[in-house]
């Protein structure tokens, strides 16, 4: 007893340190340190369940040489993989080890089905007792509720499609694996949906319900084994649930990916979530209510920020490559032109205020120190310097805020895209590093275009615009940019961080 109330305390604390590590990922300069809280926090329910958990009938958990083995081995590939991963990398990382969760999460539900598949019933040790001394064990057998195979299933869908989505995310974010699509697919991708949920039903149905039968070695009733037959429909639904997992994420264009990394990381908290229904482990249940809850927060957010309907980002195929043609990518835009690193240097240095737009090619280019360098470098001639940052800019939420922040760029340079926009008719210069989709004009002006009604930065309103790119090649989202074309607008061409050293030597020189 004094063993599971210790572990209870163990897990408030950790359901405690997850709040505290959330909260604080909200600000760059704590997200460190709010990592590690939670880190600490999971690290602690870890060790507690191993050596403090009791089952019903008072059992510990034993084979502690696999759960170690296993503690080491995923504890070493994690670290090398978190070491060796870059910052470009990091959206993929992400979507793998989010899929890892999701296959977790269906890996306890198959397990716990066949154990009941297998055998049909629950045993419970039941203990009587006269004055504080235990006179008979008895076995209490009964069906398997119903809410425990609701939870089973719920787990194993959900984990099955955050797993397989997020493996098909992954293979996109690091270019192995295209946008793919055929007519009706939303037809099957629905008959699919709908032949999973028909046979978790029909499962929980025959296991919930199977008829009692008298065994003559207890002194009870308990009910029919159910034999193969369930297990075989089991894993037929697994097998439909990554089916429909690939179709899912497939037909999705990269410009989406934000929004779907969101949405899998949604699913593979609610999935996490019902293990912890299912173990009736509190840290577990707060952890996957924690992750579900902020994945779902963040799709919306991010839905909001595109202007769009979640129904539209799954079903519209938004930012797939076969996009190029419409809305800007036919037309006649005619020239575009050049600056050169010493004209864009003098138009910087006498500039009273300096927007610097982060993007991709930035990340790609690892160029966030040498932008941090012209930041200060600008600074020291009395320009005033900030940072324009879009929501779904780069591959993920998030991502060029943590870039800027790992380059020791202020927070309070930061602004958000409201805030930037009421600030550009007053920016002298406004410099573009790889940014694309985001500052695309004709998200506002092109109703054919794919991205129209999606809010962009208005870059365009300020007196001069420095576009930094290797080419003209078109954005995630498979678009020509009108920008580009603009008369007010500059392209500074080459590798950013390669750009940037450049322009730094060229103001250092005037």
């Amino acid at each position: 007893m004094l063993d599971i109330n210790i572990l209870s305390l163990i897990y408030l604390i950790a359901s405690v340190t997850f709040i505290i590590g959330l909260k604080m990922l909200s600000h760059p300069a704590s997200a460190r340190k709010g990592n590690l809280v939670a880190a600490f926090g999971m690290g602690l329910a870890i060790i507690g369940t191993i050596f403090l958990y009791r089952d019903d009938n008072g059992n510990k958990l034993h084979n502690y040489a696999w759960i170690f083995s296993g503690l080491l081995v995923g504890g070493i590939i994690g670290t090398l993989s978190a070491k060796k991963v870059k910052m470009t990398a990091m959206p993929e990382m992400v979507s793998l080890f989010n899929g890892m969760g999701g296959a977790c999460a269906a890996l306890i539900s198959m397990i716990e089905f066949g154990h009941f598949a297998k055998m049909g019933y629950l045993d419970t040790i039941v203990q009587s007792y006269e004055a504080g001394e235990v006179v008979q064990d008895a076995i209490l057998t009964r069906p398997v509720p119903i809410e425990t195979l609701l939870t089973i299933f719920a787990g194993l869908v959900i984990g099955t499609v955050s797993f397989a989505g997020s493996m098909i995310a992954w293979g996109k974010l690091n270019g192995k694996i295209k946008d793919f699509s055929f007519k009706g697919q939303h037809i099957v991708n629905l008959v699919l949906f709908t032949a999973v949920l028909a046979l978790s039903a029909y499962l929980i149905v025959i296991v919930a319900t199977v008829e009692p039968r008298p065994d003559p070695n207890i002194d009870v009733i308990v009910p029919k084994q159910l034999g193969s037959a369930p297990l075989i429909l089991f894993y037929l639904t697994f097998a439909l649930a990554i089916v429909y997992g690939i179709f899912f994420v497939m037909p999705i264009g990269g410009a989406d990916m934000p929004v779907v990394i969101s949405l899998l990381n949604s699913f593979t908290g609610v999935a996490a979530a019902c293990g912890g229904f299912l173990y009736d482990n509190n840290v577990m249940l707060t952890g996957g209510i924690l992750v579900g809850a902020a994945g779902t927060l963040l799709t919306i957010l991010m839905c909001k920020a595109m202007n769009r309907s979640l129904k539209n980002v799954l079903i519209g195929s938004f930012g797939a490559k076969n996009t190029a043609g419409g809305g800007g990518g036919s037309k006649d835009q005619g020239a575009y032109k050049e600056i050169t690193l010493s004209d864009a240097a003098v138009l910087m240095s006498y500039a009273n205020k300096v927007m610097i737009v982060p993007g991709y090619g930035l990340a790609v280019a690892q160029a966030q120190h040498a932008c941090h360098e012209l930041e200060k470098l600008l600074e020291s001639k009395g320009v005033t310097v900030k940072y324009a940052i879009h929501p779904v800019a780069g591959r993920m939420p998030g991502h060029m805020n943590v870039l800027l922040a790992e380059a020791d760029v202020s927070y309070d340079k930061l602004e958000e895209m409201e805030q930037a926009n009421e600030e550009f008719p007053t920016t002298d210069v406004v410099l573009i590093l790889g940014a694309n989709d985001v500052v695309n004009p004709a998200a506002k002006t092109d109703p054919s275009s794919p991205i129209y009604g999606m809010p962009i930065l208005d870059v365009e309103l300020a007196k001069n615009v420095i576009v930094n790119k290797r080419s003209m090649k078109p954005g995630y989202a498979g678009i020509e940019n009108d920008l580009f074309f603009q008369p007010k607008t500059s392209m500074l061409f080459g590798d950013a961080k390669k750009v940037l050293q450049d322009l730094i030597s060229e103001i250092k020189n005037l």
